[in-house]
């Protein structure tokens, strides 16, 4: 997308999770993508006039993208096989190249927006958001900041986007599990009483940072329906040593105990508790 003008947009339904803009398609219609970035789990396209195109996968929202004169991209095998069905196929972006961009959504948990990019971080959509855990902020000196006193538990408060964007439940549940620390430890046992980081506090940034590296070099976790826009897989699932585990023994050598799973906040939380201490 990036250089390429929007010749035409489908709009095939009025909304997604949320109302789409009004005059979506008119409005995009003719526009230059300037730019294509990132903040937590939105993708942010620079628009030429002044706009930015805001996107959310949801939970089950995807692109994909198809070159001029090549068939319909198909998923292909899937940790759970959903497939993609075009009755979901809500928004497709004709390019100027004659390239296809179309976004499917089964659950339409996802949502499309258009702001102006002077006022973007001030947003309904970003105002109030943490910090990027791949960025150059985190460390154990902010998770003590950030966390110091906190009685909720300590996956809840990792999962919290206004404390930080962007981490997920899998991610959230391997680290905690590579770090030894278990979900419904305190937040604030991080930090000192003086609010210092504990050693642990500095443990669990470097793992979180290696984690989402880690995932990114693998392309992603494909769990029941994601996909690349390409139709290809992600493979970190195949790393996971204790996300969607619940009965298998414990990857740490000489363990012997079960991963067990409780549910937090309406999520799975993995772990051993042999191996993660509060």
């Amino acid at each position: 997308m990036l250089g390429e003008r929007f010749a035409s947009v489908e709009q095939r339904r009025p909304d997604l999770r949320f109302p789409l803009p009004e005059r979506f398609a008119e409005r995009l219609t003719g526009r230059r993508v300037e730019a294509l970035s990132r903040r937590a789990k939105y993708l942010i396209a620079d628009l030429d006039d002044g706009q930015a195109l805001v996107m959310h996968l949801g939970m089950s929202g995807r692109f994909v993208v198809e070159a001029p004169g090549t068939p319909p991209t198909e998923p292909g095998a899937y940790y759970n096989e959903i497939g993609r069905h075009l009755v979901h196929d809500h928004v497709v972006f004709h390019l100027g190249s004659g390239a296809r961009v179309t976004y499917n959504d089964v659950r339409r948990f996802g949502f499309m927006d258009l702001v102006p990019r002077a006022g973007l971080e001030s947003s309904r959509h970003f105002a109030g958001m943490g910090i990027e855990p791949l960025g150059n902020e985190l460390s154990g000196e902010l998770l003590a900041k950030l966390f110091s006193g906190k009685i909720a538990p300590l996956k809840a408060a990792l999962l919290d986007q206004r404390l930080i964007a962007g981490l997920g439940n899998i991610y959230v549940c391997e680290a905690l599990f590579r770090a030894g620390l278990h979900p419904e430890a305190e937040a604030g046992s991080l930090a000192t009483p003086a609010g210092k980081p504990r050693e642990k506090a500095r443990l669990l940034a470097q793992i979180i940072r290696e984690v989402l590296e880690e995932a990114v070099a693998a392309g992603g976790s494909t769990l029941r329906d994601f996909a690349h826009a390409d139709g290809s897989l992600g493979y970190f699932q195949h790393r996971f040593r204790v996300y969607d585990r619940e009965g298998e023994p414990c990857v740490t050598p000489g363990c012997g105990h079960l991963v067990k799973r409780l549910v937090q906040s309406g999520r799975s939380t993995f772990y051993c508790e042999r191996c993660q201490r509060r």
